[in-house]
């Protein structure tokens, strides 16, 4: 993560009070060190021609962000990435997990390429799936493991949706939690959920959108024996939570809401779903990615707005939106630094290695985890009423 400490950022509409504090754009990204890769970037993308689609996260860098076919979330990326199947390469500049979920959902013949592998995630790193089987095995020996029902947040590794899928669990989008949830404890008589990786999304899910209280939800610290919890814990929660974050989501402040709303009384606040409990309890709105996207092309001119997401995201959302005063939720510049590895040279690089006729950092789940991560992902496409949205 990429931190840079500055007073409370203001962008689009609030240049004056910028300029009051010596800020004109917070967290500028240094520029590519060459100034031929766009042209290079742009070459190697005509020379592949149709072979070639290139997805782009919402988090990601501008010089990036310009040479995608495609923008979304995670999940979106993927399905999009499965619908143009003329595409010998699916260039993924997200991260790692994302690519998996590309490869599980395109077809076989096609090839999908991370630019830097090191573009990992923080949150989908804190659930490895031996600690998840010996989170079952230890809920086996508390007597509860019939009434579990595994659900993963698509941030998380393929094995780990393999393993919902093989334990009768699914996979969910912050758009769709509260659904998945409702279809999980459906499943069982007196069913639990042990929901993955994220803690705060799915106790957010539980107590503000599904009436369950905080008592009601434990969280398993793998890094705990037994996750810290005694066999009566377990055996009395209804939501079993994997103590698991967005390094990102996770630094907003309750203390930085209320600075905000002192000094901006007009400010909505808007955040995402993976941020803190007391941070969601003070926002006006709270939603997926694309919610928040939807919400301030929505929004009226004049509106006023503090946005909880990555900061590549709420600055492009200013710069599209001049007419409304965007203010990123925090004191300090935070991008994401798994997603900003994918940078212009790692790009460049593997665009033109495709032309070359060399596969690089290509990302391959093995059939066996495809077979069951896929019966996970079903699982949700099936779930009724709600967009699969991140």
């Amino acid at each position: 993560m990429t931190t840079v400490d500055l007073p409370l950022l203001p962008l689009g509409r609030g240049q004056d009070l910028s300029a009051e504090r010596g800020v004109e754009c917070p967290g500028d990204l240094p520029p590519a060190s060459d100034p031929d890769l766009v042209a290079r970037a742009r070459a190697a993308k005509e020379a592949l021609g149709d072979r070639v689609f290139v997805l782009g996260h919402h988090y990601q860098r501008d010089e990036v962000i310009q040479f995608a076919d495609v923008t979304g979330d995670s999940y979106k990326l993927a399905r999009d990435a499965a619908a143009r199947p003329e595409a010998e390469y699916i260039v993924f500049c997200g991260v790692h997990f994302m690519a998996e979920s590309a490869d599980i959902l395109t077809a076989p013949g096609q090839k999908v390429v991370l630019p830097d592998l090191a573009a990992g995630c923080s949150m989908a790193d804190m659930a490895r799936l031996a600690q998840v089987e010996d989170a079952w095995d230890a809920m086996a020996d508390a007597g509860i493991a019939d009434q579990v029902v595994p659900v993963t947040y698509m941030n998380s590794s393929a094995d780990i949706k393999a393993f919902c899928g093989k334990h009768g669990g699914a996979v969910c989008t912050s758009s769709n939690a509260d659904v998945a949830l409702e279809w999980a404890f459906a499943q069982k008589p007196d069913a639990k959920v042990l929901f993955l990786p994220d803690q705060h999304l799915g106790r957010n899910t539980a107590v503000l959108k599904m009436g369950y209280s905080l008592e009601d939800c434990v969280v398993w610290n793998p890094l705990k024996p037994n996750g810290g919890l005694s066999a009566e814990e377990l055996r009395d929660a209804k939501m079993i939570l994997w103590k698991g974050h967005c390094s990102v989501h996770g630094r907003f402040s309750a203390d930085v809401v209320d600075s905000l709303r002192a000094e901006i009384p007009e400010v909505k606040v808007l955040v995402h779903p993976e941020c803190t409990h007391d941070v969601v309890l003070k926002a006006d709105l709270v939603g997926s990615t694309e919610f928040i996207i939807k919400t301030v092309e929505a929004a009226p001119p004049g509106s006023v707005w503090a946005i909880g997401t990555e900061l590549n995201l709420v600055k492009r959302l200013a710069a599209a939106h001049p007419e409304q005063r965007i203010v990123f939720l925090d004191k300090t510049v935070c991008y994401c630094s798994t997603m900003n590895r994918i940078d212009l040279p790692h790009l460049v690089w593997a665009l033109e290695s495709l032309v070359e006729g060399t596969v690089v950092n290509q990302i391959e789940v093995d059939p066996e985890t495809e077979k069951w991560a896929k019966v996970a992902l079903d699982r949700m496409l099936a779930l009724p009423g709600k967009s699969h949205r991140d």
